[in-house]
């Protein structure tokens, strides 16, 4: 059955799941007249990690949060170890500083040609697009498995967690961040042999394939008419992956849904070694790199982890009330029992109150808020500043396209520091300084994860962990709505979302894997007034 422009439906789309590496995640969106007029996302799996790691050693969060996430443990690992760093007021040696720095950059390299082209760009290659003049170039370059880009990206995706590796001993689900720094000694070849394997990654994809140019032209755009100048500069720019995504997005029309509720949330990550040897929670946001932040309704705020809560209205918890994760409740219920409430998800709804009169808005995380962050004014000397995708949104708004651009954006970028961490370490000084273990206390600790804001907070008493609540961007983007029925960023972000053919919704999974959330492919669909399932097919699946 297809919706056409004649006929009048109305119609429930039950997707479950819709992602590509975890089947955690649930969509069902209400369409009328082929367009997506209201959303819900459900995450369909509780694990409870908070509720292990009570009661448990302080360091407990080093060995268990980076098993929530067999692609980013390594972000689960540096957030735990600054969380525990503020508890327990640590000196943090310079090279430990950088080598963590070193440590999160290569496992977001890793993440972002991976992402493209095994999880995003496949579905460029859907009938639908068939008309399109450039849809054959698509088929040649991303097909699965077969596609000339596909190869090369997937497979030199891995080269950038070899580096993680010399450092943290193995990849994923590495222990090797402390409280006082990490636990390696580097010697020169790890080093030499580290920067080898950027400089191929660099040469062999990131600059071949993806930009067909340098790393630090790419990096002067500064505005959208600077990106587009750049794609006509020279045929090797206009016919790299970049270029031609760019190209193809705007012809099959990528750029005009998916928006999202406009407003974001970076809490930042990496760090000057200068100004964060003494890790504290209030010295956090003038010694990071990579800048938090918060906008909102049009205007730039400082991050301030005090504003955060999470709502379970529709979450499949008992509370009644937006907690901060300090005093963060994570005390499931039966899914059954709490659907007859209105609750209908396992992820929790984190909103951040930005006036201080206890109603929080949520707030989008991920590249494209990162990218925001760094657009506001002002801003330390050695802090990232890059306005380019501000004038994007300011231009043609956000949307699947933006969204995805903006994470593709970072591979350069963060190659060039992380390039840079590797020939600012000094091999003859300190990498730990054990610290004192006070037993209580309390600790913050985030990062930017690929995918977004990540963050822990632990609460210690008397040598044990008595909350430890993680906020992870999964959390920002996919959760329910909240006390006041506001719904999540991707529900949000679903609403307009024009849908071509109903039993192939290849748009849904177009927003939804703009977000990079855990999201696989079997669709289900029912009529909205009887409930009657009307079929049940596969959206573009890998499989």
């Amino acid at each position: 059955m297809t919706t056409t422009s004649e006929q009048k439906t109305s119609i429930d789309l039950f997707v479950s799941p819709l992602g590509r590496v975890e089947g955690d995640l649930d969509v069902r969106v209400h369409i009328d007249d082929g367009v997506v007029t209201s959303a819900w996302t459900q995450a369909a799996m509780f694990r409870g990690f908070e509720m292990i790691l009570r009661g448990k050693d302080p360091q407990a969060g080093l060995i268990v949060t980076p098993r929530i996430c067999g692609i980013c443990g390594g972000s689960h690992l540096y957030k735990a170890s600054y969380a525990l760093d503020t508890a327990w007021q640590t000196t943090m040696p310079r090279n430990a500083t950088l080598i963590r720095n070193i440590a999160q950059a290569c496992e977001t390299l890793q993440s972002i040609p991976r992402y493209f082209y095994a999880l995003f760009a496949i579905d460029l290659t859907h009938p639908k697009y068939s008309s399109s003049p450039m849809y054959e170039e698509a088929c040649r370059r991303f097909s699965i498995y077969t596609g000339t880009s596909y190869q090369p990206g997937v497979v030199l995706s891995g080269k950038p967690v070899e580096v993680y590796a010399i450092f943290g001993g193995q990849w994923p689900h590495s222990s090797f961040m402390v409280p006082g720094g990490v636990m390696c000694a580097p010697t020169l070849a790890d080093v030499t042999r580290s920067i080898a394997i950027l400089e191929h990654w660099k040469d062999n994809w990131l600059e071949k394939y993806w930009l067909g140019c340098s790393v630090d032209r790419w990096l002067e755009n500064r505005t959208w008419a600077d990106v587009l100048a750049w794609v006509d500069e020279n045929e090797s720019q206009h016919d790299s992956d970049c270029g031609f995504f760019i190209r193809y997005c705007l012809d099959i029309g990528l750029h005009s849904y998916g928006a999202g509720v406009g407003n974001y949330i970076a809490t930042g990550t990496y760090f000057e070694p200068s100004l964060y040897d003494h890790p504290t929670v209030e010295g956090r946001n003038d010694a990071l790199i990579n800048r938090s932040g918060i906008y909102a309704d049009g205007h730039y705020y400082d991050f301030d982890h005090l504003k955060v809560a999470e709502d379970v209205t529709h979450s499949f918890y008992n509370g009644d009330r937006a907690l901060h994760p300090w005093e963060g409740e994570t005390d499931p219920i039966d899914p059954e029992r709490g659907k007859a409430k209105g609750k209908y998800s396992f992820a929790k709804s984190p909103r951040y109150d930005l006036n201080g009169s206890g109603t929080g808005i949520p707030l989008e995380a991920g590249p494209l808020a990162r990218r925001i962050a760094a657009s506001a004014p002002g801003g330390g000397p050695h802090q990232d500043f890059d306005p380019l995708f501000k004038d994007m949104i300011d231009k043609i708004g956000p949307s699947v396209f933006v969204r995805q651009l903006a994470r593709m954006h970072e591979a350069p970028k963060y190659f060039r520091w992380a390039r840079q961490w590797l020939d600012d370490l000094d091999l003859q000084e300190s990498f730990y300084q054990k610290p004192v273990e006070p037993e209580s206390g309390k600790g913050f600790g985030s990062t930017e994860a690929a995918r977004g804001s990540l963050s822990d907070w632990i609460v210690l008493d008397k040598g044990k962990i008595a909350n430890y609540q993680v906020v992870t961007p999964t959390a920002w983007n996919i959760g329910p709505r909240d006390k006041d029925g506001v719904l999540g960023p991707i529900e949000q972000a679903l609403i307009g979302t024009p849908i071509h053919d109903i039993n192939d919704p290849v748009e849904l999974g177009h927003v939804a894997r703009s977000f990079d959330s855990c999201l696989v492919c079997t669709v289900h669909a029912y009529d909205a007034k009887s409930g009657k399932e009307m079929s049940k097919f596969v959206v573009n699946s890998m499989l």
